[in-house]
């Protein structure tokens, strides 16, 4: 059976205090959530997943090739219909034959994918993703938060899972999404979604029949900050041990990710046995068992940077936005744009096969010497300097953005020399630079490349990198 060799999380760094939203409606908003991690207007699940990804490779020092499963986890794929984990592997460079398993259907899906990944050939990769709306008025829509969490599971990995435990029980109408909806609901009745809540995660618990008294923290999927609590007798465990487990104060509800985050939370605050519920309305739950020896390898960014008003907050999300313009725009198509997937996901670059000098993209006559005989792929390492920089204001954009600027505001642009594999050379490309609390970088300024949005067209989202400044870097 394998074991978690390494842990990544992260939390977009736009968040939503909780007071903003009790002074935009006049209520209590979600109790127990004292902010709301906010995905950017470029931000979604595939984009939150590469960026934890990353992290728990980096961790576990295990090389993209070299992951044989890749298992992604959301209830809010880009597409209700469509092979996210396709882009997720090229995003993440995975190789083009690594088997890959797409969850979904409820917020237990993470603790789903893992249990089924537990005894598949290793490195494999657990990504779980998610950002639940709700409609603005709702409590669902007053805790909505995003995030995403990554696991590297190998033979030698450190955090054991000694047991896993499952349990359903038909309770319709506890949490759900309608059929081409984005916002997810409940019928409301308190005490009927509470006892769903308490006797599912305590049917899974108990199937696990393994001592849990003495674990460090208790990771649950938590949709606001009171009703975990409300489980801890059902569960025989503490309001201490569920603490320790707990983000959703400071994430909001980030469903099918929540406990993976809080699990990442509990490990580099040096827990060593875990507790990790999944459950998913409807209802059923998936209790994992966690422990380690020895310390486990973590890169997590758990908190945001950047404040939101509650109109900015419905601006990002695309509440209150437009519509793109008609025409203007500089099409590409589809096929097209595939064709330079190896570009946009994954920085490759050529080398000339005369002088050896690099380029980007890697077509046409080589800039230096001229020749015509071609490139050997080449990866550039995603760290660059910035060479030049502008902004493009509101209404300067072509319309593709459109929406973008509707929804963030003007945005930096920039040439960035970015570092050949040795580090000693550099070639130069533009990119659009993220959003940040340091700005528009300056000449000079370092910087890295990230994944995201980059526009939709013809109802398919264009990923591609950005790069965001180091100073600035979570």
């Amino acid at each position: 059976m394998n074991g978690i060799a390494g842990v990544g999380a992260y939390v977009p760094r736009l968040y939503l205090p909780a007071d903003a939203y009790r002074e935009a409606w006049g209520k209590g908003g979600a109790a127990g959530v004292e902010r709301m991690a906010i995905p950017d207007a470029d931000e979604d699940t595939l984009t939150m997943a590469t960026e934890a990804g990353w992290r728990a490779l980096t961790a576990a020092d295990v090389d993209p090739d070299d992951v044989e499963h890749l298992a992604f986890a959301t209830t809010t794929p880009p597409n209700d219909e469509e092979e996210a984990t396709a882009r997720l592997a090229s995003l993440l460079g995975l190789s083009s034959t690594t088997i890959t398993r797409q969850y979904g259907g409820g917020t237990r899906a993470g603790a789903v994918a893992l249990a089924a990944t537990l005894d598949v050939p290793g490195p494999a990769l657990v990504v779980v993703a998610d950002s639940p709306e709700g409609s603005p008025e709702s409590d669902e829509g007053a805790g909505a938060g995003a995030g995403a969490a990554a696991l590297v599971l190998s033979e030698d990995g450190p955090l054991t899972i000694d047991a896993t435990g499952e349990y359903g029980d038909a309770y319709p109408g506890t949490r759900f999404r309608r059929r081409d909806s984005a916002e997810t609901e409940s019928i409301g009745i308190t005490q009927y979604e509470r006892d769903a809540y308490t006797s599912v995660l305590a049917g899974a618990v108990e199937a696990l029949d393994a001592e849990l008294s003495d674990v460090d923290a208790v990771a649950l999927t938590s949709p606001d900050g009171k009703l975990s609590y409300r489980a801890a007798r059902a569960l025989g465990v503490s309001t201490g041990q569920i603490a320790a487990g707990t983000v959703v104060s400071q994430t909001g509800d980030t469903g099918a990710a929540g406990p993976f985050l809080g699990l990442a939370s509990a490990l580099e605050d040096g827990a060593t046995s875990v507790l990790l519920v999944g459950y998913g309305g409807g209802a059923g739950a998936t209790a994992v068992a966690l422990s380690t020896d020895t310390a486990v390898p973590t890169r997590v960014v758990l908190d945001g940077d950047t404040e939101l008003s509650y109109a900015e907050a419905l601006r990002r999300r695309g509440t209150i936005t437009g519509e793109e313009p008609e025409g203007g725009g500089a099409y590409v198509s589809v096929p097209t744009w595939r064709q330079t997937i190896p570009q946009r996901h994954r920085l490759v670059a050529g080398r000339c096969r005369d002088c050896g000098a690099l380029a980007f993209p890697p077509e046409g006559a080589c800039v230096q010497c001229g020749s015509l005989d071609g490139y050997d792929d080449t990866t550039l390492s995603g760290d660059g300097t910035v060479e030049a920089a502008t902004r493009i204001g509101q209404g300067g954009a072509p319309p593709e953005f459109v929406e973008q600027q509707q929804r963030s505001g003007s945005f930096a642009v920039a040439v960035v020399a970015f570092d050949g594999p040795d580090g000693e050379e550099s070639v130069s490309v533009p990119a659009q630079v993220v959003e940040s609390p340091v700005g528009t970088p300056e000449i000079g300024a370092r910087v890295r490349a990230v994944p995201r949005r980059i526009y939709e067209q013809e109802g398919v989202v264009r990923y591609g990198f950005k790069v965001v400044p180091t100073a600035a870097d979570r």
